[in-house]
């Protein structure tokens, strides 16, 4: 993974994607990481929110010049009717599958774990990968997964974490992993979070 040049895509749904991610890409962007906020079931416009906070992404899944192979990671927000959507969309669960594959970060938050299942990671390692999610998609996730109630998981290079009230640890998390832990507590230390 590269150090401060490390672009991170974090994925957005049709009409609900979670506030979760506002946070998240804020500290993303305090590190210096390059965090394209990337709308996966619209081609323009505004996406609303689970809560109604209606949010400009960057780019849109599909646009010709965005090219997701030259990033190092991969965000998947939380909020159960974004995290279905992303789950059915077939070029996610491709982006994480490849991106897993080619030991790129794969990060997910609440329900955004389930987009992890519907792509299939579990089923392409011999040990089953520990991960964690929001409680309730617990039961959809612990036959596949070694699950863990913990607020941040990370097993190799897949990153999972519980939802709202974890979401600086998990952000936190993905910039010590790909700019190291000087920049997390460089970051972390104005925010007042250490």
């Amino acid at each position: 993974m590269s150090q401060i040049n490390g672009q991170c895509c974090m994925q957005g749904a049709k009409l609900l994607f979670s506030e979760i991610s506002i946070p998240v890409v804020d500290v993303l962007r305090r590190a210096g990481i390059q965090a394209l906020v990337l709308a996966a079931e619209i081609s323009t416009g505004h996406v609303v929110c689970s809560r109604g906070v209606k949010l400009v992404p960057d780019a849109y899944l599909g646009d010709d010049s965005v090219k997701i192979t030259t990033y190092d990671a991969v965000v998947i927000p939380g909020g159960a009717e974004g995290a279905a959507t992303l789950s059915e969309n077939p070029q996610v669960r491709s982006i994480l599958a490849d991106f897993y594959a080619q030991k790129k970060l794969v990060a997910a938050i609440c329900a955004g774990s389930l987009a992890i299942k519907a792509a299939g990671i579990q089923t392409k390692v011999s040990q089953p990968l520990r991960l964690t999610s929001h409680p309730s998609v617990k039961d959809q996730l612990e036959h596949d997964f070694l699950y863990k109630d913990e607020r941040v998981v990370v097993d190799g290079n897949l990153v999972t974490s519980r939802g709202p009230g974890t979401t600086f640890e998990f952000a936190l998390k993905l910039v010590s992993i790909l700019a190291g832990e000087d920049k997390m507590n460089e970051v972390a230390t104005p925010m007042v979070l250490a």
